[in-house]
């Protein structure tokens, strides 16, 4: 299947995300998403042969799947939610811009720079339905966010860089992430961090079945395969297509309305994805 499709069908399935992580957001966040990430990993159990990689692929890919949504959820914590939305969406930015970096042999176009810049111009507007402001309390949950952007570009980016695996260990990464967020949701809990009760629901154990075989299971398939056959420049810029058709399914499937900003925003996405894949 070629890259650019693989990469459209891990944004379309990750549009989902929002509405499900809203639907079990009375749960403690490691918890969701250690169930989700089990789940996922347990998806890729019919490849589990393809789950033996040396060690610093292993690490590369644990450090990409947990590091990120550890350092997501720890940010939340920290900062408001919007701020921290828009600020780790930097990663598609900088997949484009830190290709050179971690690819040598490949360099940037103008046309690559402003299509990821336009994205990330109307994902601010999406997130931030044109208010943003930063609290120099919330900085440490800012930093956070950040890093969590610049963890994910660059697990995406040294796919290409670590020796050749298959797709299915993408499985064993999922399984043992879920089980370091379970593991911390345990500690969380014990050490008394964490005073959001756990009580789980038949309709919540639903929502994260349906986290864990998409948008935190099967598109991380997807987006492995896309990584390593595509160009990253031009899947960073397609990337921002995300907090788009996200937006549209909050609408759509949670009764959101339609803003002017949203609709300025979807342009500037839609033209800045077109921009940064010719």
């Amino acid at each position: 299947m070629p890259a650019l499709i693989l990469s459209l069908l891990s944004v379309l399935i990750w549009s989902t995300l929002t509405v499900l992580i809203w639907r079990v957001s009375h749960l403690p966040p490691f918890f969701s998403v250690g169930i989700a990430l089990v789940v996922g990993g347990l998806v890729g159990l019919v490849r589990v042969r393809d789950w033996r990689v040396p060690l610093p692929t292993l690490a590369l890919g644990i450090g990409g799947i947990f590091g990120y949504h550890a350092l997501l959820f720890v940010a939340v914590r920290l900062a408001p939610p919007v701020e921290v939305n828009l600020l780790q969406y930097l990663w598609p930015l900088l997949i484009v811009v830190l290709t050179p970096v971690y690819l040598p042999r490949t360099h940037l176009s103008v046309h690559h720079v402003l299509g990821a810049l336009a994205g990330l111009a109307g994902a601010g507007l999406v997130l931030s339905g044109g208010r943003f402001s930063l609290e120099m309390a919330a900085l440490p949950g800012y930093l956070l966010a950040v890093a969590a952007a610049f963890v994910w570009s660059s697990f995406s980016l040294l796919i290409k860089r670590v020796p050749p695996f298959s797709t299915g260990a993408v499985g064993g990464f999922c399984l043992l992430s879920g089980l370091l967020s379970l593991g911390f949701c345990w500690i969380d809990r014990r050490l008394g961090f964490s005073s959001i009760p756990l009580v789980v629901s038949p309709m919540d154990w639903l929502f994260l079945l349906l986290l864990g075989l998409g948008p935190m299971g099967a598109a991380f398939y997807t987006w492995d395969a896309a990584m390593k056959r595509g160009d990253p420049r031009v899947i960073g810029a397609l990337a921002y297509l995300t907090p788009l058709l996200s937006t549209l399914n909050l609408v759509v499937l949670g009764g959101r309305h339609l803003s002017n900003v949203a609709i300025a925003a979807m342009g500037l996405i839609v033209a800045g994805a077109i921009l940064g894949s010719l």
